[in-house]
């Protein structure tokens, strides 16, 4: 995958998937590829053909803008779709980054899935938006406050669904970002703005987490 373009990198090698602890709500797993292990909580939903992975910012971390991963995972797990909320093994690295997020997406094909949302906050949106654009398995894809750095493939999304979700009062990254990648970006695509919302937009956290999951429930099925 190092030092390749958009058009050459191939899905990762998916050479076997640990599941372990945790109870039949939240399992840990760890993903063994070729370039290393990818590690993340897992969301069971047992027979689910829908999924959707959770990546953050460039620090990493698996709890997403407010926390909301966790609830964000729940809530699909209850309406029958596997969540994985995924670590990077190498933050800040976008190529890196994207290949973990592919690694996801191959480990829930490999569950059964067969339709994948992505969702990335901050650099993450850069991250998801270069994945969903890379895999046939990626129905969807939901940035939060994201950059615009690294967006380029946002046209080749379609016909993938594109939901886009900022605020204006984000002192990291401008709402302008997103709506630069909505210019960019085909239909379908969304864009919700959130006034004076931070770069978590905590000030908006529930009406942000039933947002995405409305639109999770609209477009996974």
């Amino acid at each position: 995958m190092k030092g390749a373009t958009a058009g050459e990198i191939e899905m990762p090698n998916v050479r076997g998937i640990d599941i372990s602890g945790g109870s039949d709500a939240l399992r840990e797993i760890r993903i063994a590829t070729d370039e290393g292990e990818v590690w993340g909580w897992m969301h069971p939903a047992p027979g689910a053909t829908l999924g959707v992975v959770m990546v953050g910012g460039a620090g990493g971390g698996v709890t997403g803008p407010a926390s909301i991963y966790p609830e964000l995972a729940e809530a699909m797990r209850l309406h029958g779709a596997v969540s994985l909320r995924l670590d990077y093994r190498h933050a800040t690295d976008l190529e890196e980054c994207v290949y973990d997020t592919l690694v996801g997406t191959e480990a829930l094909g490999q569950m059964g899935v067969e339709r994948v949302a992505l969702i990335g906050w901050s650099f993450g949106g850069a991250v998801v938006i270069t994945a969903g654009a890379l895999s046939d398995r990626v129905v969807g894809v939901a940035t939060i406050a994201s950059q615009s750095y690294g967006t380029e493939l946002a046209p080749a999304l379609s016909p993938r669904a594109l939901l886009l979700l900022h605020g204006t009062g984000d002192q990291t990254l401008p709402y302008a970002c997103s709506e630069e990648i909505y210019r960019r970006a085909r239909e379908p695509k969304e864009l919700e703005i959130y006034p004076l919302a931070n770069h978590g937009l905590d000030e908006v956290r529930d009406r942000m987490k039933d947002r995405l999951i409305e639109w999770l429930l609209r477009v996974l099925p």
